[in-house]
């Protein structure tokens, strides 16, 4: 088995087609056995002063051979979801956290990172170098380095423990959301509806082999019936069954409930900081973030509620007044976005439908890598024959100078057995190997945007736009690294809280005029988008930016208080329900659950750091606002932004890099004149 093993050969870019679920686990023992002997056999080699090769590289070779198997079956787990590799996937979880706690609890180990750091070769390291050092050894003791044996092996069985809940997390929410469909056979009733909304679902109709139109929980479809149905009764009946997904309300009540994982999730990690010294988790998570304490993120985001909230009322209160006029005399959670939309149309002449015909694929993709070329003096072109998961994903390359730098795939639309959202992940690091050879990094760039349908090219909303330019800052972030060393280049080691600074001041050029004419063109003529259009775009740009803040600092600061109160008698639900008393403007109905769709928290990487967003924001407006001073696509302050951040990656502390760049710490004023919440604006 193990010489035909994809998982165990060596390859450039991994043999997605030939990778089956009954390599996964096989592979994964190979190569964690054979870690633990060649870290036992280095170790023995450092005994005396180590050396940065003999410790550090050596240390790094290893974990890149496990990274070579194992995140391409972490990647295929979420874009080609089964059963099988499911199964597989999650059987090697628990190894895996217990390999982690291992090297995190190793004493001689951490004796040989403080040799190397107190030795006299250190004063002559790079900066690079002296950071992952410094990290090193602080994630040592975030590993409980220095408990007792029986804390440590507690400490180790909680790592295990979450790996798997929040694993089964993910998988709740996913087989919640395909467990729900709605079957409609009379087109009235999707009055209302675009033609490739409709179109798009006569095709998950026919790919179950029904006639008519197949209604689902994926997004486009939720949000082509939330923004477009006439039948309020269809849009409340869509609106419970999504918000109620893995919960103990709605149509599936029950059924894949994650509630009692939230508690459990939040039980272990309440007890894991009080293990290490911490008061609560929220104190753990900022342990290794930009943020000094829970104080100074609970009053940033206070602070720009208290900000955000006057622009909320005034936003919600047009809004239903505007629904009132329709006949809506009661706005609920299930309109607001129906009517949003046709208040956006009657006051700006402007819907995103109108938009969409403008963003085709392919002349998104060709101004964006326009824009990025320009700004970063990179060229991108796109491969062909390689090796896939899907028949959808393309693959692209980076160069400079002629020298390729890195690839990246872009996996684009929603389909079955596909996690929802959209993501960054590193599938290759980029670092000097111990032979010499410059390894480049790789990406994978996932979303899930409204696939093509009737021979059209897939064309996308304005939304989808800027989130296919925020994870592709994602992508540059990791890819235009110069760092030669694994645990600093690309996103490695970066603050997880400045981590959103590149993507999104990505987002910017959605909305500057020059970024807008390379982005799109009339998917039929190739004409540019009209002068109207784009006036009528920015115009709209700040539309319900009130709300959208106070519901951004909703999550954030529910997120924040879960984990830094845990313990104090409140329920999931009853802290959400106090931070929407606080800050939101529109309260949803009381069998909402949110909470138990929040994977960004309770399975992704955002416990206690869902603020990072906000956070981020203030950097990202501020960094863009030197491009508004010095033109927009101007190379020379691109090339100064590319040196100072993303080519830096994790070897410097984030705020030494933004003040690199900016000459100056940040400013939330750019943020707030962004949002049209400036003093100006009221």
């Amino acid at each position: 088995m193990t010489a035909t093993n994809p998982l165990l050969q060596d390859f450039d870019l991994p043999p997605y087609s030939s990778i089956r679920p009954e390599h996964v686990e096989p592979a994964i023992d190979v190569i964690l056995a054979d870690s633990r002997v060649a870290l036992a056999e280095l170790l023995t080699k450092q005994s005396g002063i180590p050396t940065w090769d003999g410790l550090v590289l050596a240390l790094d070779e290893l974990g890149a051979r496990l990274g070579r198997a194992w995140s391409p079956v972490s990647h295929l787990n979420a874009v080609c979801n089964s059963l099988e590799l499911r199964a597989a996937y999650e059987a090697c979880l628990p190894k895996l956290s217990q390999y982690w706690t291992e090297i995190g609890q190793n004493k001689p180990l951490f004796e040989a990172y403080q040799a190397l750091a107190n030795s006299p070769a250190a004063a002559d390291f790079e900066p690079a170098q002296s950071t992952i050092l410094k990290h090193a050894l602080r994630d040592f003791r975030l590993s409980g380095i220095d408990l007792p044996a029986a804390e440590q092996q507690r400490y180790g069985a909680i790592q295990m423990k979450l790996s798997e809940l929040t694993s089964t997390f993910s998988n709740q929410l996913l087989d919640a959301t395909q467990a729900w469909t709605k079957h409609i056979t009379s087109e009235a009733e999707l009055a209302g509806l675009t033609d490739s909304a409709k179109a798009q679902m006569v095709q998950a109709a026919q790919a179950k082999d029904l006639d008519g139109w197949l209604i689902s929980l994926e997004f486009p479809s939720y949000y082509a019936v939330m923004t477009y149905a006439d039948d309020r009764a269809l849009r409340e009946e869509l609106y419970a069954a999504y918000c109620t997904r893995a919960s103990e309300q709605g149509p599936n009540a029950g059924q894949f409930d994650n509630g009692p994982l939230m508690v459990e999730i939040l039980d272990l990690r309440q007890e894991l900081a009080q293990l290490l010294g911490f008061d609560n988790y929220g104190e753990l998570s900022l342990a290794s973030k930009m943020a000094d304490s829970n104080a100074q993120v609970l009053s940033f985001l206070r602070d720009l509620g208290q900000r955000g909230k006057p622009f909320a009322v005034r936003d919600l209160a047009e809004l239903q007044a505007f629904a009132a006029e329709l006949g809506c005399a009661e706005l609920q959670s299930w309109d607001a976005g129906y009517y949003a939309e046709k208040m956006r149309q009657q006051r700006y002449s402007l819907s995103q439908e109108e938009v969409r015909a403008w963003f085709p694929i392919d002349k998104v993709l060709s101004g964006l890598f326009a824009i990025v070329q320009q700004l970063y003096g990179i060229e991108i072109k796109e491969l062909s024959g390689f090796d896939s998961w899907h028949a959808d994903v393309r693959l692209f390359q980076i160069s400079e100078q002629g020298q390729p730098v890195g690839r990246f795939f872009f996996d684009l639309y929603a389909r079955a057995n596909k996690r929802g959202g959209a993501w960054m992940d590193g599938a290759r690091d980029q670092r000097r190997a111990a032979n010499g050879e410059l390894i480049s990094p790789v990406a994978n760039l996932v979303c899930n945007f409204t696939p093509a349908v009737n021979g059209q090219p897939a064309l996308l909303t304005h939304d989808e736009v800027t989130t296919l330019f925020h994870e592709f800052g994602h992508g540059l972030h990791h890819l235009l690294t110069r760092v030669e060393q694994a645990g600093a280049s690309g996103i490695n080691g970066v603050a997880w809280d400045a981590v959103e600074l590149p993507s999104q001041f990505m987002e910017n050029w959605c909305w500057e005029p020059q970024g807008l004419a390379l982005i799109s063109g009339h998917f039929e003529t190739g004409e540019p988008l009209p002068q109207d259009l784009l006036d009528k775009m920015l115009a709209a740009k700040n539309f319900q930016s009130g709300m959208q803040m106070v519901r951004q600092v909703e999550l954030s600061l529910f997120d924040f208080e879960l984990h830094a109160s845990h313990g104090d008698g409140r329920s999931v639900l009853e802290v959400l329900e106090a931070i929407r008393a606080e800050v939101s403007v529109m309260r949803p109905p009381a069998y909402n659950r949110f909470a138990n769709s929040f994977a960004h928290i309770f399975a992704g990487g955002y416990a206690a750091g869902y603020y990072s967003y906000k956070w981020a924001e203030v950097l990202s407006a501020d960094a863009f606002s030197k491009f508004e001073e010095d033109g927009v696509l101007n190379p020379e302050t691109g090339r100064a932004f590319r040196e100072a951040i993303l080519a830096r990656g994790g070897s410097q502390e984030p705020m030494a890099l933004f003040v690199a760049f900016r000459g100056r710490e940040p400013s939330i004023d750019a943020l707030l004149r962004h949002c049209g919440l400036s003093e100006e604006a009221a």
